[in-house]
């Protein structure tokens, strides 16, 4: 009772501004993204990730020992991401009315892609991997990656708004 107490003060302690549309849409979508990640878990045994997606896909056409290692899995690695693809563009079309566009420039785009692709292998797995599983099993090496990756992206936010880029 006091858990849930605790909860119900630092939710009303959030400042309205930063949830505008409420914060429900948030807790649901935490809700199932933490059931997605059990039903994985205990469907393979495997904590769910999308940064093997191009390694394990590279095990089709390759014979290198490095994609190899994912035989067992990439089957279902393939239908996780393209699970996140295809919700993305369902949610898109449905409650949206349309594709997804932004203002943002294709090579800045491109870029950021890039450098998020090298620090996902650099840091062994994707910031949600990290922040969903790693955090969710008490890996200290996930939940110091997590404060490294909030702390990066804060500061930079921070200067890329002082220096007024805008996309």
């Amino acid at each position: 009772m006091l858990e849930i107490t605790l909860h119900a003060e630092l939710l009303q302690a959030v400042p309205a501004e930063a949830f505008p549309n409420g914060i429900s849409r948030y807790a649901i979508g935490g809700l199932l993204v933490g059931l997605g990640v059990v039903a994985i878990y205990l469907g393979t045994g495997i904590a769910a990730g999308a940064s093997t997606f191009l390694e394990s896909t590279l095990s089709y056409v390759s014979d290198q020992s490095r994609f190899q290692r994912y035989l067992g899995s990439r089957d279902w690695r393939v239908v996780f991401t393209l699970g996140i693809v295809l919700g993305g563009a369902i949610y898109a079309v449905v409650w949206q009315g349309g594709a997804w566009t932004t203002e943002v420039q294709p090579w800045r785009l491109l870029v950021g892609g890039v450098l998020v692709g090298i620090g996902t292998r650099v840091g062994k797995g994707c910031t949600s991997g990290h922040g969903v599983c790693g955090v969710g099993s008490a890996s200290r090496t996930s939940i110091v990656g997590v404060l490294t990756f909030l702390s990066v992206a804060i500061v930079t936010a921070q200067f890329v708004q002082i220096a007024g880029v805008s996309p």
